[in-house]
């Protein structure tokens, strides 16, 4: 077949970018110069990067995962009909849909991402070529009041997808009726979550859609200014979205008399700092004003006094993404997806031992299970999976037994998590639940903006109690101080970072409590995690004599003779319990106990 007959598209997303699709790009550019070449976003499968899609003359699909140097030769001989096809990389094929990405991607509903990994981001005539500006354009050109759009978003039952999922259109109605000579509207992009990239991904793949979406939620609620808050972290986002906001500034979209009406926005970018707090909407707002990021006493609520003292909506990055689906199909039509509880899709991102990381988007009333096994495909290290961390830092530990709850907002909250803005980290029977409760305090902790006395000096003290359990140093009398201390921290803390700091303690107390008292009462990590309790012995009739645990040894405890059957020893008394040579040793004889 003819190079010119085929369409060759790269993920270029910074998953993409950072396994290397840049250079990938070049390679097909240079061997394949009469191909369509093309960029698009990340479609989601981050654990197949790099991706690379190809489209013959007759319109068939061939989608090729973890692509190098090599593969691009293959791509291109298989398609010029010079070899075999590369079925090691092959991903899913329009001839074969049962394979592993077809599966990915078909057993999702995508409305959010609908258009992520299939075009262009910097180009916003793709975007438009799917449907894009249509809604907006509807909104203008048919005579829809503010009125009439909030109607159809209070129909389709869409909640805030930034974690606290409150009623969208019931927020933009305080805001419509707030008294104010100027309001303002704000897309929260300020993504902390550990292990979530969710935002990012939307941001970097599609960013006309969200620009459409604030479109039309500033026109419900008559704003006339507007910010997009993306972290500083997030460069190929915000380069996105600042060539989006001119592109459409140029095609009449924004600035004054938005397509001959007399709705008139004007956008602009805010990068933040990286302050997880700023997520707040309050200290996002002082963020914007050019002050230190730290929550304010509610009400007022920003719906009524926020951005410079104006009324002021700030909606998730993923809020915004679905508005223009809403208006072109019908808000009745997104309320059909989900459940009476949660109406429409969520996104995930999946991260920790997962076989099938990346992002996900899956209706609502799907359960943990179903999502973590039958589209993330279960466990990379093929250890059973333990428990998933649901909603971040703010969110809670939910143990396998529980994998059969469903993910909606009143479901998800029963378990102790949150829905969060949708990171999940998956674990497997390796993980420790104490460590893992430590970790996330440590992050909220130095989070915390300090401002009240519960979250600033309550998570600090947590803290250091469960760095004392972790080190074999615990007490009975520490896990009930853990437990009442997380209780006085969620209820008086001012803002949502103090008020669910404590939620990964205290799902974790619930669901793994043994853990907590195997570190206390026997001195041992189930897991074999917390260095303080474990110590490393080698089994030398499994030993082949390779000397690699040595060669790596960062302090020398390691000694012995080179020769299969030679006695070799951990010294326990320099060992510091850093498990490398669990990692380097080819023979599976480390004895972690």
């Amino acid at each position: 077949m003819s190079d010119s007959k085929l369409e060759i598209i790269v993920g270029e997303g910074t998953c993409g970018r950072a396994s290397g699709s840049t250079e990938i790009m070049g390679l097909f550019k240079k061997n394949a110069p009469d191909a369509t070449i093309r960029t698009v976003g990340c479609v989601g499968m981050c654990h197949a990067e790099v991706m690379v899609e190809v489209i013959d003359g007759d319109g068939n699909s061939h989608m090729y995962g973890n692509v190098d140097k090599k593969g691009v030769t293959k791509i291109l001989k298989f398609h010029r009909g010079e070899d075999e096809k590369p079925e090691d990389m092959l991903l899913s094929a329009t001839d074969d849909p049962e394979l592993e990405g077809g599966q990915y991607l078909t057993k999702q509903t995508r409305l959010a991402l609908r258009n992520v990994g299939t075009i262009d981001p910097t180009d916003m005539e793709q975007y438009k070529a799917r449907g894009g500006y249509s809604a907006i354009e509807k909104i203008i050109q048919t005579g829809m009041t503010p009125e009439d759009v909030i109607e159809q978003v209070k129909i389709s039952g869409i909640r805030g997808r930034g974690g606290a999922g409150f009623p969208t259109a019931t927020k933009w109605t305080f805001a419509r009726g707030a008294e104010g000579d100027k309001k303002y509207l704000i897309c929260n992009g300020d993504e902390g979550d550990p292990g979530a990239f969710m935002d990012r991904s939307l941001l970097e793949g599609d960013p006309h859609n969200i620009l459409e979406g604030m479109l039309i939620a500033a026109y419900a609620i008559g704003a006339s200014g507007g910010y997009a808050y993306i972290r500083a972290e997030y460069p190929l986002a915000v380069k996105n979205f600042d060539m989006a906001i001119q592109d459409a500034t140029a095609a009449g979209y924004l600035g004054d008399n938005i397509l001959g009406s007399n709705f008139c926005f004007d956008l602009k970018i805010k990068q933040g700092a990286g302050a997880f707090v700023c997520g707040e909407e309050t200290a996002l707002i002082a963020s914007v004003e050019g002050e230190r990021g730290m929550p304010r006493i509610r009400p007022p609520f920003p719906a009524i006094k926020g951005l410079f003292g104006k009324p002021t909506i700030i909606n998730n990055v993923e809020t915004l993404s679905n508005l223009p689906w809403i208006i072109d199909n019908g808000g009745a039509a997104y309320q059909a997806i989900g459940t009476e509880d949660s109406r429409g899709t969520k996104v995930f991102a999946l991260a920790g031992t997962i076989k099938r990381g990346g992002l996900v988007e899956i209706p609502m009333g799907m359960t943990l299970h179903e999502m973590l096994y039958d589209i993330g495909g279960g466990s990379s290290t093929d250890k059973p999976l333990k428990a998933v961390q649901l909603g971040g830092p703010s969110g809670g530990c939910v143990p396998a037994s529980l994998f059969d709850t469903k993910i909606e907002y009143a479901s998800i909250n029963a378990t102790g998590a949150i829905m969060g803005s949708g990171g999940i980290v998956v674990m497997d029977e390796k993980s420790c639940m104490v460590d893992l409760a430590k970790f996330f305090l440590d992050f909220t902790q130095i989070e915390s903006c300090g401002k009240c006395t519960f979250c600033r000096i309550g998570t600090l003290r947590m803290k250091e109690i469960l760095t004392k359990i972790c080190d074999g140093e615990g007490t009975m009398e520490d896990i009930d101080t853990l437990e009442e201390l997380a209780e006085g921290v969620k209820q008086a803390s001012l803002c949502g970072l103090g008020q669910t700091a404590p939620n990964p303690v205290l799902t974790t107390l619930k669901y793994f409590r043994e853990e907590y008292e195997a570190h206390v009462k026997e001195q041992r990590c189930p897991a074999g995690v917390c260095k303080g309790l474990i110590s490393h012995t080698i089994i030398n009739e499994g030993c082949n004599g390779c000397s690699i645990c040595e060669r790596y040894c960062p302090v020398d405890c390691i000694t012995g003779e080179k020769k299969k059957g030679e006695t070799w020893v951990i010294d326990q008394d320099v060992c510091i319990n850093c498990g490398m040579c669990v990692e380097v040793c080819n023979s599976d004889c480390i004895l972690v106990e």
